[in-house]
């Protein structure tokens, strides 16, 4: 029998009593009802007819688990499961919830957290899905049709006062199976600059999860936005891995991820190994997050919260930073959560060195689902010692990125003092007083804004000419400044470029255009001190 997913058990996972639509809680590999419409027996020979449809139907209250498993079984011979579900959305009071549901496949290995059971995720994306041995619906995994006990997962997130009726059909087709699905995965590598600055977006989603664009285009747009690189991170599935391997290129490398959608935020797994899933069905207070950390970075890859102010249900970040590789400050066209995400990570900044951590480093990126939506706006770009994979996680890693609205946006940063400089991720040490001249050159702005930031909070501004190109240079001290960070704003739609201490309801800056992580700025200890 297959043991409750640790995280899971405590929410009371359920399964639907289909003979009265009754809902109970249960153990995870209990029985079919007996009254289950067109329920398939135990698992055996396959039945005489080409195909059988069963119906799982039910009533989910208010306050139901935040996944209800639905078991079926599966006898020899079938070749195809086409599912198709619908639920009910009554009306409710303005401001209240109503009714949505998401639904994903399990197969006979089971339905553990971080097990191997996973047969695909739609989300509330699609109504239908069908999985054989040489093909699926994207968002699903193509593969053995084996017998056994599988289960329909459904993900009611939102749940009206009424409650939620289901209804789940799930035809089993008997047949000889098709040829084995053969994926392709793309390189690890592709034709680089050596030791350069690039140019990726690093969340990106396509019709395998909720995304309207195929992965082809995708990947055009990539290379349209002047792109060396892109991570595919679809909600909850790794599907899309097996099909980028003819879209990558010499010119474009393709890394593989996954976007993590929990009940208590998204994050990216950014640099997985080829059809490697990172679970999501937990909470803050399943303490599970850890774990998947771990997992993530066992492959080299990173672990990165996104969109953390994001204001729709279930998207802000509630587990912390501690297990945190970098963090999505900046997601799609600039708005107020990402103010505040800035604002978050650059606390962070002057915590982290005040206490001698790691320093998070900020990423940004599209988010880009659909049209109008565009890829590469924002994105990051990242120095690294060549276009491959493991490069350019290092790059990000350890924060040697800046982030701009797109490639026609240049910059470069530098802070030089006793002879010494140091660039974007870097540290400068320098006696506590001596001169640090800090220097952005920056083009692709017209009438933009410069302003550099320490842990003091604001101290340098600086516009820029109407042609978009300038340099601005600024000294200060070690003494004065643990770091400096620059960003480059778009004037204010009134055309004003700004206050730092404006009030109202406005931003008081213009858009971001620009944003680099941190140069740190060190002093060697007094003997005194040591």
């Amino acid at each position: 029998m297959a043991a409750a997913p640790p995280g899971l058990d405590r929410r009371g996972l359920l399964r639907t009593g289909l003979a009265t639509g009754a809902v109970t809680a249960l153990g995870l590999a209990a029985a079919v009802p007996a009254g289950a419409t067109g329920a398939a027996g135990p698992a055996g020979a396959a039945d005489a007819a080409p195909e059988r449809t069963i119906t799982l139907a039910g009533h989910l209250p208010t306050g139901a688990p935040d996944f209800v498993l639905l078991p079926f079984d599966v006898p020899e011979g079938v070749r195809e499961i086409a599912v198709s579900y619908s639920y009910d959305k009554p009306a409710v009071p303005a401001g209240t919830p109503g009714n949505s549901c998401d639904i994903g496949l399990f197969d006979e290995r089971g339905t553990e957290l971080g097990g191997r059971g996973f047969r695909g995720w739609s989300g509330g994306f699609r109504t239908e899905f069908t999985v054989a041995r040489d093909q699926a619906t994207p968002g699903y995994l193509p593969g053995p049709v084996r017998p056994g006990r599988w289960h329909i997962v459904l993900g009611p997130y939102q749940v009206a006062p009424q409650g939620l009726d289901y209804r789940v059909q799930v035809t089993l087709r008997s047949g000889a199976p098709g040829p084995e699905f053969t994926p392709s995965y793309p390189p690890e590598r592709a034709r680089g600059r050596g030791r350069a600055w690039y140019r990726g977006d690093s969340h990106l989603h396509t019709v395998h999860s909720d995304g309207r664009r195929l992965p082809a285009e995708v990947a055009a747009g990539a290379r349209a936005a002047g792109l060396d690189f892109i991570v595919s991170t679809d909600h909850n599935t790794t599907s899309s891995h097996g099909v980028w391997g003819p879209l990558a290129g010499p010119d474009l490398l393709i890394v593989l991820g996954e976007e993590v959608t929990t009940r208590n935020g998204h994050w990216l797994a950014l640099g997985l190994e080829p059809g490697q899933l990172v679970d999501w069905r937990y909470r803050a207070r399943d303490e599970a997050f850890p774990r998947f950390a771990r997992q993530v970075r066992r492959q080299g890859g990173l672990v990165v919260p996104a969109h953390p102010y994001c204001p729709y249900v279930a998207c802000q970040w509630k587990f912390g930073y501690q297990d945190a590789d970098a963090v999505e400050v900046w997601n799609g066209p600039w708005t107020y959560d990402d103010e505040s995400a800035v604002d978050t990570w650059d606390a962070q900044l002057a915590v982290a060195l005040r206490e001698g951590r790691p320093w998070l480093p900020a990423v940004g990126n599209s988010d880009a689902h659909s049209a109008p939506q565009v890829i590469g706006s924002p994105h990051t770009v990242v120095r690294a010692e060549d276009l491959t994979r493991d490069a350019i996680l290092e790059g990000l890693r350890a924060g040697r990125s800046w982030l701009a609205e797109s490639a026609s946006v240049q910059l470069d940063f530098t802070a030089t003092g006793q002879g010494r400089q140091a660039g974007i991720g870097e540290q400068l040490t320098v006696p506590a007083d001596a001169p640090v001249d800090v220097r952005l050159a920056v083009s692709g702005v017209p009438g933009g804004t410069v302003r550099l930031l320490t842990d003091e909070g604001q101290l340098h501004q600086e516009s820029l000419p109407a042609d978009g190109t300038g340099t601005v240079v600024w000294r200060t001290t070690a003494s004065l400044a643990a770091y400096v960070r620059a960003e480059v704003r778009h004037p204010r739609a009134d055309g004003t470029p700004g206050r730092g201490n404006a009030m109202g309801p406005d931003l008081p800056w213009g858009p971001m255009a620009a944003l680099t992580n941190p140069i740190v700025l060190r002093s060697p200890k007094r003997s005194e001190d040591r």
